[in-house]
């Protein structure tokens, strides 16, 4: 190459990384000033699983639903350079809730794990409990209420368990779920696993109504066994911060389509719609993903 051409061409480069660097460097800064909370309902079928993005980076996932399933939608919701799980939580140990995890600690690198340390003998349950083990995740069994700092204006509150099920062989395993509240700055998020009525009604003995919330999972697909009158009244009772959604609360429903269980029942749907919440289901939208700023929240679905 003619030095001349080089010497154009090597001039011309440096002109573009310069120029190049402060655009950077304003991409990188207004995007730090835009961060978000992002919650994501994943579209496994007839089973939970919820992906949560911090404002801090810390990709959270609440169990893994029945089947692989899990996997590509972890791909589709996290860059694909992005491998990391930093909390993986198991709210109770059922097939449909678990199954799904197995193929996620085989193909992401998972931080530390918090569940119940309840009894079940289910194969799944077990081969996760083995994988656990031989991948020496950290383990963090949650027997009481507690909080986990995600960053200053982020946290999670457990509120339930209040009492220890470790070693427990307990006969409704629907009822050991770990039940999430979710704060992130004035926006609250509740995550029900599979509880039933009988820990509605002791939440509502415990906490009253911190419990109101802006976007709620329902519990169990929506069975009505979950979801009673009392306990939707708490949470929509009025908020300590009035959002810029006028306090209508967000339902999300993760279900599969056709499922055998008749799920969701009629009847909750109704209660839903008798307190005036936007209802948001896997089966008929897709994955559901609530954005948060602090103050307002942004729905968005694949369908």
């Amino acid at each position: 190459m003619p030095s001349r051409l080089y010497k154009i061409l090597l001039f011309l480069g440096i002109i573009a990384v310069l120029v190049s660097v402060p655009i950077f460097y304003f991409h990188e800064s207004s995007a730090a000033q835009t961060k978000r909370l992002e919650v994501n309902f994943l579209d496994v079928g007839q089973g939970d699983a919820v992906l949560i993005k911090t404002s801090y980076d810390q990709n959270i996932l609440i169990d893994g639903g029945p089947d692989d399933s899990v996997i590509e939608e972890l791909g589709e919701n996290l860059a694909w350079w992005d491998r990391q799980i930093d909390l993986m939580i198991l709210t109770h140990p059922h097939d449909d809730h678990v199954t799904g995890l197995i193929d996620v600690i085989k193909r992401y690198q998972v931080s530390e794990i918090i569940y119940t340390g309840v009894v079940h003998t289910s194969p799944n349950f077990l081969e996760w409990l083995n994988l656990v083990k031989e991948k020496n995740i950290p383990v963090k069994l949650i027997e009481k209420p507690q909080r986990i700092n995600l960053g200053e204006d982020c946290y999670m509150d457990i509120v339930y368990p209040i009492e220890s099920f470790f070693k427990k062989e307990v006969s409704n395993l629907n009822n050991t779920s770990i039940v999430i509240k979710l704060t992130y700055k004035e926006n609250v998020f509740l995550f029900t696993g599979d509880m039933e009525k009988e820990v509605e009604d002791e939440l509502l003995l415990q906490n009253g109504v911190q419990l109101n919330v802006d976007v709620l999972k329902v519990a169990h697909y929506g069975s009505d066994t979950s979801s009673s009158e009392e306990f939707l009244n708490i949470l929509t009772s009025p908020r300590l911060y009035p959002s810029q959604r006028e306090g209508k609360l967000i339902s999300v429903i993760s279900v599969g389509e056709g499922n055998d269980f008749g799920h969701p029942s009629l009847r909750i749907l109704k209660r839903l719609e008798r307190i005036d919440s936007e209802i948001y289901r896997t089966d008929i939208n897709g994955t559901i993903r609530v954005r948060s700023d602090g103050a307002s929240l942004e729905v968005a679905s694949d369908k």
